[in-house]
């Protein structure tokens, strides 16, 4: 049986809570959907949700997050709170990780803006996040809670995360191309390697 054909057959998926005094997060995630996925996201924060969209469509995931959270003060505790029920479904859906590649990256470009993402899946927790834009811009989600969105999504998932800006200027163009590398970076690790071996030199699967 092909790799395509064992990855047409696999159903793992998760659903994931969490309350906290600042939010309510729940997520569900597919990882192989036989549609290609759908979303529905709802944060209260509409450019975030349209992030989301996006990394999820170019995952190729069903992922479905409600998240409420103290928008009234700012952003910080809904983004991060959503990374981390994100990284838990993530970690949860894929199970022992048995005849997955593990690894696996990505270049999008979109319009000026060219971004690499690199993930590992190994089990440590780690983000390198080297994505700034130059000159006067005034965003809706400030970088640095968007790195700490991925952060929480690596400390949920045991997952180990390089993001580099290449090139852009485009606050919009930058954001959401690092939200498509990510999601086909993750495509490309999350993939049968038609196996059934544990991808790892260690006994246990901790990188």
């Amino acid at each position: 049986m092909s790799s395509h054909d064992a990855f047409a057959r696999l159903d793992r998926r998760a659903l994931e809570q969490r309350k906290s005094k600042e939010t309510r997060v729940s997520v569900e995630l597919r990882l192989d959907p036989a549609d290609g996925g759908e979303q529905k996201i709802a944060t209260g924060l509409p450019f975030f949700d349209h992030l989301l969209e996006a990394f999820a469509r170019h995952a190729r995931f069903t992922l479905v997050v409600d998240a409420e959270g103290d928008l009234h003060i700012d952003a910080h505790h809904t983004v991060e709170d959503t990374g981390i029920v994100l990284g838990r479904a993530l970690k949860a859906a894929l199970g022992e990780k048995v005849g997955i590649e593990r690894m696996g990256e990505c270049s999008v470009p979109m319009d000026e803006a060219l971004v690499r993402a690199v993930v590992d899946l190994g089990g440590r927790s780690y983000v390198s996040f080297h994505v700034d834009v130059p000159g006067t811009y005034s965003p809706v989600i400030d970088l640095t809670v968007l790195e700490g969105f991925w952060k929480a999504v690596c400390d949920g998932a045991g997952m180990n995360l390089h993001v580099d800006m290449l090139r852009g200027r485009d606050y919009h163009h930058v954001v959401e191309a690092t939200f498509k590398a990510c999601g086909r970076a993750l495509r490309a690790a999350t993939r049968p390697d038609g196996t059934a071996r544990v991808p790892t030199t260690k006994e246990l699967f901790d990188g």
